[in-house]
């Protein structure tokens, strides 16, 4: 009885599925059965070299029926199921063929190309060598067994990939794998889950998914769709599957852990939640710390994290650790948006409005709304505030300060600054103590005029100041009002040390500050 002939080409004919003419007492007769046997077995050759393949698959059954004790038939129909994708139930037909004849070389080789299929690299490499025991010169084998073998290095290394978390490697090499054990659902499983950890998340659910459509048991896909659904932050529909994958199987560890670690990881960002908002901002800061330490691959839910701690820190004033902890939630998660609204807060309160424009650009973008199209403006107008003078600065007041504040700032810093105390100084000390003096007399001007001070405040000042707002004043004028008529003050501890005094002269000081200036003593 011969074995499929896989060169060539024969007649298509039609597929005869009677096992007899009407005779049935033929069939008693074993040469009888024998002989249709054989004819199905033809026929079912013509089929599969015209690649009929389910005709062929009927046949080969047929003549298995009629003889089930013949090692080719059974060969044959594994050929046939190979064809059609169905190498489960192809290894189940080549295991039978050698069974019945161990020195069935053609069954061996298609039980070695089944299980290398389905992803057994070990076996199949076994099996081959069993071939080339029973044919040395087998020149299939010897090609195959080295496929085997590298199948089975490329999964040993994605193994090791993975415990190390070289996940880019790891993938590489399963991809290797699956080019030649394409039906492998474990590879498939493997590539899956490498493909969560690079973060590619709606690669690794078709996969799952693919294989859950051709085993709806597989516990390692319904794992690997709950790692999806978890690492996206949808943590209700992960728990589920976790469930669904240990009523499966129970000892499933990689679900186990994720399971326990998903719990605690929920459960400590309520905590924080919790703390924050019951005012307590370091603790929430401190139990945001230690649920970012919990599992480092779930990058949705720690950017939230980090955007959540960046709160917690801004409410405490730490704005350059809450500017980092927003940056991080960028890094991991570059369309966040409240992570840039809240590093832009952070940098406007820090005054770094070069840095919160950008931000805020970037939210405008990605979202157009009119408040944030607001932000955006408000952010250029404190930008554009922030090149001209800031006289707030200049006399060493916050934005808040009151008139009393503005001229005691003023009187102390006038005193350290006005010209005639440097007389004895070098010219570049004394123009740059001049130019102090000037800088003074404007921000007293303009912070000590209420009308002029709230533009300032407001931006409308910016046009003016291009065109000297603020930068006609005479400091000297100031000075003389502020501290009334010159000649014979004595102001004792106010700036100049103990005892210090300073008396009229008739000359102009070389500074420039006519008819009024002083010897500092």
């Amino acid at each position: 009885m011969s074995d499929v002939n896989f060169g060539g080409a024969h007649e298509s004919m039609d597929v005869d599925g009677d096992f007899s003419d009407g005779n049935h007492h033929e069939m008693d007769d074993p040469e009888m059965r024998a002989k249709i046997a054989e004819e199905k077995k033809a026929l079912g050759n013509d089929a599969y070299l015209n690649k009929n393949y389910k005709d062929a698959l009927k046949l080969y059954s047929d003549a298995i029926t009629l003889c089930p004790t013949c090692a080719a038939y059974y060969g044959n129909r594994s050929a046939t199921l190979m064809m059609l994708g169905r190498y489960r139930e192809a290894l189940d037909d080549a295991m039978q063929s050698v069974l019945i004849d161990d020195g069935f070389v053609k069954g061996h080789i298609r039980q070695a190309k089944c299980l290398l299929a389905l992803g057994d690299a070990l076996s199949s490499e076994r099996t081959y060598i069993r071939v080339l025991e029973l044919d040395p010169s087998n020149a299939t084998a010897r090609e195959e067994v080295q496929l085997a073998k590298a199948v089975r290095e490329y999964e040993e290394s994605a193994a090791r990939d993975f415990a190390k978390g070289d996940f880019r490697r790891a993938l590489y090499c399963i991809d290797r794998c699956l080019q030649h054990s394409p039906q492998c659902l474990k590879f498939k499983a493997r590539k899956a889950e490498a493909l969560v950890y690079l973060k590619r998340y709606q690669e690794a659910q078709e996969l799952a998914n693919d294989v859950i459509q051709r085993d709806n048991m597989n516990a390692d896909a319904i794992f690997i769709r709950g790692l999806c659904l978890y690492y996206e932050d949808n943590i209700d529909k992960a728990f589920q599957h976790f469930q669904q994958v240990l009523r499966l199987a129970p000892d499933h560890m990689k679900a186990k852990d994720t399971y326990k670690k998903a719990k605690v990881l929920k459960q400590k960002k309520e905590d924080g939640n919790n703390a924050f908002r019951a005012g307590r901002y370091e603790d929430a800061y401190s139990i945001y710390t230690e649920a970012l330490n919990i599992d480092p691959f779930n990058v949705h839910t720690n950017s939230k994290l980090y955007c959540n701690r960046a709160t917690a820190c801004s409410k405490v004033n730490r704005n350059d650790q809450a500017i980092e902890d927003c940056s991080k939630a960028i890094e991991l998660d570059d369309k966040y948006l409240k992570a840039y609204l809240r590093r832009a807060k952070c940098y406007m309160d820090s005054e770094k409005y070069e840095e919160a424009v950008r931000d805020y650009e970037k939210v405008h973008k990605m979202e157009k709304s009119r408040v944030h199209k607001q932000l955006l403006e408000e952010a250029k107008l404190e930008l554009k505030k922030s090149k001209r003078k800031d006289y707030y600065k200049v006399l060493g007041v916050d934005r808040s300060a009151t008139d009393a504040d503005i001229k005691k700032a003023y009187r102390k810093r006038a005193l350290v600054h006005h010209p005639d105390r440097h007389s004895h100084d070098s010219p570049d000390v004394q123009k740059e103590e001049e130019s102090k003096f000037k800088e003074i007399g404007e921000a007293y001007a303009v912070l000590s005029d209420a009308k002029k001070r709230s533009r300032y405040d407001s931006g409308q000042d910016l046009d003016d100041l291009d065109h000297g707002f603020g930068g006609d004043v005479d400091p000297n004028t100031i000075f003389q009002a502020f501290f009334g008529a010159p000649g014979g003050f004595s102001f004792g501890h106010q700036g100049f040390g103990q005892g210090s005094s300073f008396h009229h002269q008739s000359h102009n000081h070389q500074g420039g500050f006519p008819g009024f200036s002083f010897h500092f003593q």
